[in-house]
């Protein structure tokens, strides 16, 4: 009775083993005929020159970006190769509230704080080091049906913190789905 009772139970694991293998294949092949196109892009975009402030810049560097149409869902990531500029999201419709930013963040970075030891490259130059560090190098942006999916009232901002930045340098990667 015993052998007979084991052997049935050897029977029964082999068979489960075998339908775990069989809900593995049909697993692997389900993700195989579902997988998702994805798509990687990563181009250079030169921002034009701009003076010192904070500039909306969302349709220059969509100018650039013709890719981003064909995608039904992914991420935007954009990164300024500048250690004095920043980029930023913020109010996309009156231009006071850039030259607010500018205002504020000039007084709580000052030119020529006699703390400063970093001034042979210009009284702008710390200052912009600064405000580079506390607004940061970089936007993480969702794009849903081949446009950024942003807020109503929110744009790009190339925050200049130089007198004279010159052109700016952005990297942009993109990565989703076209299906």
């Amino acid at each position: 009775q015993q052998t007979a009772n084991s052997k049935q139970q050897t029977a029964n694991s082999k068979q489960q083993t075998a339908n775990s293998k069989q809900q593995t294949a049909n697993s692997k092949q389900q993700t195989a005929n579902s997988k998702v196109d994805m798509n990687w892009i990563q181009k250079k975009v030169v921002l034009r020159p701009k003076p010192r402030g904070f500039h909306l810049v969302t349709g220059e560097l969509l100018e650039h970006l013709p890719e981003l149409h064909s995608l039904r869902v992914g991420l935007a990531h954009f990164f300024i190769q500048h250690t004095s500029a920043s980029l930023s999201l913020n109010e996309n419709a009156d231009p006071s509230v850039r030259t607010d930013m500018e205002a504020h963040f000039n007084k709580i970075v000052p030119e020529n704080a006699p703390y400063f030891e970093h001034i042979y490259e210009g009284a702008d130059d710390m200052p912009a080091h600064i405000k580079a560090v506390m607004i940061g190098p970089s936007l993480s942006l969702p794009i849903t049906d081949g446009r950024l999916n942003l807020g109503t009232w929110q744009g790009i901002y190339l925050c200049e913190h130089r007198n004279r930045g010159g052109a700016r340098k952005v990297v942009v990667t993109i990565w989703g789905s076209t299906d």
